[in-house]
């Protein structure tokens, strides 16, 4: 059995954004559905995945990603492997052009999170590409930039319900093995040196054998005081379907800290779920003998 679902954010999608933001999932899940087709591992998979939309300036991750207060972009990723319980992090990096693949070297070692220049350094000795910092910064993040530079007030809540385009891919392998990964730019203006819970094991993803994997996307500082990621992964222990335990988490995350966000959720037997409290959330899905789906989805949870 083989299944995989990827997310391009949650969070008020405008009507003219709506095409590109189901594009880019696609593109993202067709990516990663051909790794597993073709024998790869689910880790292969959800880093194939991330990497196109990495790639694809529709989204707040690698090339296109928010600008910070001082107008550079830093960015966060992380992987985790739900057959070993390996994991890989990095934050707050600014010149690898796909973080993904950094967190997965980092996965590969001694460690789970490094962040900024101990991070990029890391990445030379690894072979992780690198690049210039206006590789990915576009001209639509700069003028957003400048636009916010007038808006003493614009943080938090505010930069969250501006914009977040945060990616995410859970992958069920044939071997039946579950792999998780996140990657984003971040909220916009942020503090520079900000991490949210992309990058964080259990906030913004968590992958467990045992029980299912999950992706979060959403307002950071909301999702990591209730660790939604492992939160809705635990909610599938007792055999309770994706959809209902990514509901349970946005709706916990909803009621205990007024979050924003969404999620999506692969379990052990290939099911897949989502979830979000926000307008709408671009994401794709496929598996087994199914058709490939992908959707801007409005208003799960009010």
């Amino acid at each position: 059995m083989t299944a995989l679902i990827v997310h391009g954010g949650a969070w008020d999608i405008p009507d003219d954004e709506v095409a590109a933001h189901k594009a880019g999932c696609l593109a993202a899940l067709e990516a990663g559905w051909a790794v597993l087709q073709a024998g790869g591992t689910a880790i292969d998979a959800v880093e194939a995945a991330v990497r196109v939309m990495e790639n694809d300036p529709t989204f707040d991750a690698g090339v296109g990603s928010f600008l910070n207060a001082v107008g550079e972009v830093e960015l966060d990723a992380a992987m985790m492997d739900g057959n070993t319980m390996l994991a890989g992090a990095v934050a707050a990096v600014q010149h690898i052009r796909h973080p993904v693949t950094l967190a997965r070297r980092v996965l590969e070692s001694d460690y789970i999170l490094l962040v900024g220049a101990g991070a990029e350094r890391f990445a030379e000795g690894a072979g992780v590409e690198k690049c210039s910092a206006d590789d990915l910064v576009v001209e639509r993040e700069r003028e957003r930039w400048k636009a916010q530079q007038g808006q003493p007030g614009f943080k938090g809540r505010d930069a969250f319900r501006a914009a977040h385009d945060t990616v995410g891919a859970v992958a069920l392998d044939n071997a039946g093995n579950l792999a998780a990964a996140t990657s984003t730019g971040g909220i916009p203006n942020k503090l520079p040196g900000r991490v949210g819970d992309s990058p964080l094991l259990g906030s913004g993803l968590y992958a467990d054998n045992e029980t299912g994997g999950c992706s979060t996307t959403g307002w950071g500082e909301s999702i990591m005081k209730v660790v939604l990621a492992k939160t809705v992964t635990d909610g599938l222990r007792d055999g309770s379907h994706p959809v209902d335990a990514a509901r349970a988490g946005i709706g916990y995350l909803a009621r205990r800290v007024a979050g924003l966000g969404g999620c999506i959720v692969l379990d052990r037997a290939g099911r897949v779920g989502w979830a979000h409290n926000t307008p709408r959330m671009a994401f794709a899905f496929r598996a087994d003998g199914h058709a490939p789906v992908a959707a801007i989805h409005q208003d799960e949870v009010a």
